[in-house]
């Protein structure tokens, strides 16, 4: 009898993996993970989930870096992952700019409508970790589970939010809840 697929986590990338800048993360060198974010995700790998990373990556639309560049941002955050013993599951992002229209940003539930389709999952229920209320409204959107976190300045999250010190924290949650099934 097959097995189901592990379930899935939505993870933010800026502001929930690694420090985010008003400047954008344009480089490799740039990219800093949030102290105990990677060590997070190999927690949620090693209790059975598969972290998929959504993230709106704008600069790309505003000519500030390549999307060759944003790959290797990206090899280097699998690779810190995977040095701390955990595993992306898929990346997807989103290089448009907010005026473009396009449905894929978030709070729009593009891309996570094509990472259900792509890796054959329903999104029903699914959480999704993010630190802005964008993040957080494309969840809403698609009926995933909506997680905040972080403590941006300013930042206004929808009446009764689910929030969490930091992506540790959240991940805690997640998986004492999956080990408790």
């Amino acid at each position: 009898m097959p097995t189901a697929p592990a379930p899935v986590v939505f993870l933010d990338r800026d502001g929930v993996i690694n420090r985010d800048s008003d400047e954008y993360i344009k480089s490799v060198a740039e990219w800093v993970p949030l102290p105990g974010s990677l060590e997070a995700i190999a927690a949620l790998t090693a209790a059975g989930f598969r972290p998929v990373v959504i993230s709106n990556q704008s600069g790309v639309g505003r000519g500030l870096f390549s999307e060759a560049t944003l790959d290797g941002i990206h090899a280097a955050m699998r690779a810190a992952v995977e040095k701390a013993g955990g595993k992306l599951a898929a990346i997807y992002h989103c290089p448009h700019r907010p005026e473009d229209g396009c449905d894929c940003r978030k709070p729009r539930p593009g891309l996570l409508q094509r990472a259900a389709s792509e890796l054959g999952f329903a999104l029903g229920g699914v959480p999704l970790i993010g630190d802005k209320e964008s993040d957080l409204a494309a969840a809403r959107a698609v009926g995933a589970r909506p997680i905040a976190v972080g403590a941006r300045p300013g930042e206004r999250f929808a009446a009764g939010t689910e929030r969490y010190r930091d992506l540790a924290a959240a991940a805690a949650i997640l998986i004492a809840e999956r080990q408790k099934r």
